[in-house]
């Protein structure tokens, strides 16, 4: 069974964004050592275009080989003109308004989300399943969530977006590492206790 993996930048105080979802505040903490993190254990979670400038385009990914994340997080990359972020990866996208993929590549999760997360997760592959975001997305899949590895950012927004828009459930993880880099941003992940 494939784990479906929540991986997420979000603030001290567990925002993953301004109120409208734009996690800009954070981009200043991917410097030169958390990216090399980022490259040398999560490559696939750069985004196509982003891998390119880098030289990193022909990097293989390593723990994922799927992504999934809603429409608000396509969005941005569709505002860039970027209608295929994620295109070394197999790439849904979970959204009741867009009727129709703007890219052959992003296959559109209308209806029954969880039952098709719980098909993907249950397909036989070595790799797992990133989600991406956002909010809303994280929320309704709460249940599913194996793993969550969390990009913490030494940052405070006060308010914005949270990373689970859900109603109120306690559901227990159980923390496996922590890794801190010198710019005061902390990678932390754990377990689903089951």
């Amino acid at each position: 069974m494939r784990k479906l993996t929540y991986f997420i930048a979000c603030s001290l105080d567990g925002f993953i964004g301004d109120p409208d979802g734009d996690g800009s505040a954070m981009f200043p903490f991917v410097d030169e050592e958390f990216l090399d993190f980022l490259k040398a254990e999560y490559p696939e979670t750069l985004p196509t275009h982003g891998r390119r400038p880098l030289g990193i385009d022909d990097l293989p990914n390593k723990r994922f080989d799927t992504i999934i994340q809603g429409r608000a997080s396509y969005d941005l990359a569709l505002r860039e003109g970027v209608t295929s972020p994620y295109a070394h990866l197999r790439e849904y996208v979970a959204s009741r308004t867009l009727k129709e993929s703007p890219d052959p590549n992003v296959e559109i999760i209308a209806e029954d989300l969880v039952g098709r997360v719980r098909a993907l997760k249950a397909e036989d592959s070595t790799f797992d399943i990133y989600l991406c975001g956002g909010a809303r997305l994280a929320g309704e899949l709460l249940d599913e969530i194996d793993e969550l590895i969390i990009k913490t950012y030494p940052v405070v927004l006060g308010t914005g977006m949270p990373m689970f828009a859900s109603g109120f459930s306690v559901t227990q993880f159980a923390l496996e590492s922590v890794r801190g880099f010198g710019n005061g941003a902390v990678v932390r992940t754990y377990r689903r206790e089951r």
